[in-house]
């Protein structure tokens, strides 16, 4: 077995800033190392289901030394960028999430994916969230995949001021979920992530904190009262 494979977008990269000197990592490499197992990532910045069928998989073809597999855990979180463009196809969106699910089952002893969080964005991406969560629980039945439920994934500590990406806590948390999940399916952890983190807080640091998001969201509500008000002239 040759561990987790990863594929997703911005959520499943990782990376930006530090929360309390922890590093953002991604949820499903946090996962790999609680399972301690190999970690083999192609999610990007940016992506859509379409990226993962036209860019991520092929590059995955490409360059893994055993693109057969078998890998312990497949990993695909993806959607969060369909469901907040504008131009929106549920039924491409099923079509292309079932397909790259297949894709990931055919090649992992187990298959993992997630809902998205129905608070996401701003402006929200509203009903239409919904519907992408009936997606990805249906296909995943049909392809036997695990999935974690972020549809109340939601609040200051676990998302950053644009409510759609994680924070470092945010990442452990999906870990977290994600571990539980695997848990109740036979695979159990061989460690947590907050185990594996040290922090200290200090009053100073939570006052500059309060004060930092309090001006990013306010910016975030600001543009996305500007954009809806754009939007509806426009009409």
């Amino acid at each position: 077995m040759l561990g987790v494979l990863a594929f997703g977008d911005s959520i499943t990269n990782g990376g930006g800033e530090l929360q309390w000197g922890v590093a953002l990592q991604s949820w499903a490499l946090w996962t790999a190392r609680a399972l301690g197992l190999p970690y083999t990532p192609y999610a990007t910045d940016g992506a859509s289901v379409r990226s993962v069928l036209d860019e991520q998989i092929p590059a995955f073809e490409r360059h893994a030394a055993a693109p057969a597999g078998p890998f312990d855990l497949g990993c695909l979180y993806i959607g969060t960028n369909d469901v907040r463009a504008f131009d929106w196809d549920p039924f491409a969106y099923e079509q292309g999430f079932g397909e790259a699910l297949a894709f990931v089952a055919a090649r992992c002893e187990r298959t993992l994916t997630a809902t998205i969080p129905l608070d996401l964005g701003r402006p929200r991406a509203g009903a239409k969230v919904a519907d992408a969560n009936a997606i990805i629980e249906r296909r995943a039945r049909e392809a036997g995949a695990l999935v974690v439920d972020l549809s109340s994934f939601r609040g200051r500590e676990v998302l950053m001021a644009d409510h759609v990406h994680p924070t470092a806590f945010g990442q452990i948390a999906i870990a977290e979920r994600a571990l539980a999940v695997l848990e109740a399916d036979g695979l159990p952890a061989r460690t947590r992530p907050r185990e594996l983190i040290r922090y200290e807080t200090t009053r100073w640091g939570r006052l500059r904190g309060d004060a930092t998001y309090a001006y990013r969201h306010a910016k975030v509500s600001a543009e996305a009262a500007l954009n809806l008000a754009r939007l509806r002239l426009g009409r």
